[in-house]
Formats: C-alpha cells, sequence, structure tokens
C-alpha cells in the first residue's frame, strides 16, 4: 500500500465520520423542532427539513445497494439492498421522525463498518450499476465514493439553511471541526 493510497483509505474513513457526526447534530437539532414545523414546505428542493433529511438518507440507501451489489463481499452492507417501491429520489422512506432517526444512525454506524473493509484494489476497481431508469454507468469506485458523500454534505448544506431561516442554528458545519 502506497502512503497515497493509505491516505485515501484514512481520508474516506474521517469522512463517514464526519457524515455520522454531522447527521447526529442535525437530526438532535430537528428533534427539537414540532413535526409540523420539521414538515413545513419551505420552497426547498425536497420542500422540508424532514424531506430533505429523507433524501439523504434515501439517497445513501441507494448507493450503499450498488455498493453492495458491486461484487465485493462487503460485510457491512449485507442488509442494504434498493428499498421496495422507490420509483424517485422524493420517496418518503419514513414519515415518522424517530423511525427516520434510528434509521439514519444505522445506515451511518453501517458506513462507518464499511470502510474497514475497503482497500486499494476495490478503491481502484471499476463500480457498475444502473440507475432506477434502468440507464447503465460505470466509473471508478473511488470516484462514486467521493460522490457519495458530497451528495450527502450538498444537501446537508441545505438543511442547515432551512434551519438557520427557522432560527435554530446548526454551528459549525466544517469538515475540519470535527472532534
Amino acid at each position: 500500500m502506497t502512503s497515497l493510497q493509505s491516505s485515501f483509505q484514512k481520508q474516506f474513513a474521517r469522512l463517514a465520520r464526519y457524515n455520522h457526526w454531522m447527521n447526529e447534530r442535525l437530526y438532535a437539532l430537528a428533534a427539537q423542532m414540532s413535526d409540523e414545523e420539521r414538515k413545513l414546505d419551505r420552497g426547498a428542493f425536497f420542500k422540508s427539513i424532514h424531506g430533505t433529511l429523507n433524501h439523504i438518507l434515501l439517497g445513501d440507501r441507494i448507493w450503499l445497494a450498488r455498493f453492495a451489489s458491486s461484487g465485493h463481499a462487503f460485510v457491512a452492507l449485507k442488509d442494504h439492498v434498493l428499498p421496495p417501491g422507490v420509483a424517485s429520489l422524493g420517496v418518503e422512506l419514513y414519515s415518522d421522525f424517530t423511525t427516520l432517526t434510528q434509521e439514519r444512525n444505522k445506515s451511518d454506524l453501517a458506513i462507518e463498518a464499511w470502510m474497514a473493509e475497503l482497500d486499494d484494489a476495490i478503491l481502484d476497481s471499476t463500480l457498475r450499476y444502473k440507475r432506477m431508469n434502468g440507464e447503465a454507468h460505470e466509473y471508478p469506485f473511488w470516484l462514486v465514493l467521493t460522490h457519495f458523500y458530497n451528495h450527502q454534505t450538498h444537501h446537508r448544506g441545505q438543511v442547515t439553511t432551512l434551519f438557520m431561516q427557522t432560527g435554530h442554528d446548526p454551528g459549525v458545519t466544517d469538515f475540519i471541526a470535527l472532534p
């Protein structure tokens, strides 16, 4: 293992920890709100705080199912399959906030465990998958994994804006602030 490749593995593991840390903080902030306030349509792409948090989990679950079916025997992802009935990225997985929170944590723990299973050969391999419309794609595994984390960060940025609009300050969200 070269120093650079080892650094990539460390970076992905740190991104998994950051992902979990930020999700815990944002879900704790959302738990201070009423269900009505969390689900209020605020004009965001996925309408509400709840809708955006749901979308992040849905996106993660779709990608985790793709990673799980990549031909690598990932123990941490053995239970991650594409949720039934998912026809769009706006599908609500869980309307109950407590269940959404529990499922988010379950996925975050699986993601962190999965990072320990990655090695240079996997990161250098090609991930082949089909989108919901059946369209086939293939990209370097490391690139798709980078996209996976970038997607989460992008939408968490939207959620933090929604929180600020409601007077709930999410605090520092910088990657470098991860304890």
